[in-house]
């Protein structure tokens, strides 16, 4: 699946952040591509990323990150969700790094404060969105209070499979965004 357009990004150069590049830059394959999983769970999405390295900038870095996902197919995008745990949830389906789990904590961190009764409408409203679309609801969370979340939940389930997997995957690339600048002040 391709995306139409490419959405610009605006990214500032730092001294750490460029120092940080030159070592993703340095890497073995294997090594750069650990790093890379770390961001986003899909295996091609990381060998595609990876092969476009040296990287001059953050923003080569993420555009090329743009367009190896945009160039992904469907059961890619799955993949990369499968690495992510429910909202609300601790565990992704799929093994990751412990840097992903504690990157997926963090952004996960501001819904917390929820009480009971929204984290048990999220658990229900997660398992019917499971239900219809056949795979775990994605939301770049960071910053979003589970109220939120539920109320950005509850729309999608408004869409149809097709749609809803196209803005599924727009949530998973700013969630690689985040990551991926994450990456590079670690």
């Amino acid at each position: 699946m391709k995306e139409e357009t490419y959405v610009g990004v605006d990214v500032e150069e730092s001294r750490d952040a460029t120092a940080s590049l030159d070592r993703l830059n340095a890497l073995s394959q294997e090594e750069a591509r650990e790093e890379l999983l770390k961001c986003c769970g899909s295996a091609k999405w990381a060998e595609r990323a990876e092969a476009e390295r040296p990287f001059e900038s953050v923003r080569e870095l993420l555009e090329t990150a743009d367009r190896a996902w945009w160039d992904l197919d469907r059961e890619d995008w799955l993949e990369a969700f499968r690495s992510h745990p429910k909202i609300g949830g601790q565990k992704a389906e799929r093994s990751v790094s412990r840097q992903a789990t504690r990157w997926s904590e963090e952004e996960q961190s501001s819904a917390r404060g929820g009480s009971p009764e929204i984290f048990s409408a999220l658990a229900e409203a997660n398992r019917e969105y499971e239900d219809q679309f056949g795979f775990i609801f994605i939301v770049c969370a960071t910053g979003k209070t589970s109220d939120e979340m539920l109320a950005n939940l509850r729309e999608r389930l408004g869409h149809d499979t097709d749609a809803e997997l196209r803005v599924a995957a727009e949530e998973q690339r700013l969630i690689t965004h985040l990551r991926l600048r994450k990456l590079l002040q670690a």
